[in-house]
């Protein structure tokens, strides 16, 4: 039970505290990572907030990036792909994969992105390194849910700890 009240409400609440007090800054994202045995892919989903996003883009880039508006730069999606690839990486069977983007939605506040990685064999271990927006906030949280081979781990990455490993 206290697995599952971490794993869902957690988030919800972190994400509603952090909309409804601008006074008191949060740094979190947060991101679901899951197998599907059937597609032969490893789903994963990030949620960012987009002003946080767009300070780290505009300091690695050295331009302003306006997401979301009309006036967001021409190959933003390239280089938030940069970006993401960077600052997310996972390995399976110690093999480091290729993490593929597929789409970027926007809910409030927040930029959802989606991307996926093709998976042929049986998964022995899983190698999560995740350093979102740590460059920009030394506070920066990063929640991560993982579902592979229907064990269910939830993950917390700081500026200090940015690496995983699960072995099933």
């Amino acid at each position: 039970m206290k697995k599952n009240l971490f794993r869902f409400v957690l988030p919800i609440f972190m994400i509603v505290m952090m909309s409804s007090f601008a006074w008191h800054k949060f740094y979190v994202s947060v991101t679901q990572i899951d197998f599907v045995p059937n597609k032969k892919r490893v789903e994963i989903t990030s949620r960012i907030f987009i002003d946080d996003l767009e300070k780290a883009l505009e300091k690695r880039f050295k331009k302003k990036f306006y997401l979301t508006s009309s006036r967001e730069i021409e190959n933003a999606d390239a280089l938030i792909q940069e970006y993401l690839k960077e600052k997310i990486k996972i390995s399976i069977n110690k093999k480091s994969q290729n993490i593929e983007y597929l789409a970027r939605e926007v809910e409030g506040d927040v930029l959802i992105f989606y991307t996926k990685i093709a998976v042929s064999k049986k998964i022995n271990t899983f190698e999560i390194f995740n350093s979102l927006l740590t460059d920009i906030y030394k506070e920066q949280q990063n929640i991560v849910h993982v579902n592979v081979n229907s064990n269910k781990n939830s993950f917390l990455f700081t500026n200090s700890d940015t690496n995983q490993k699960i072995d099933y």
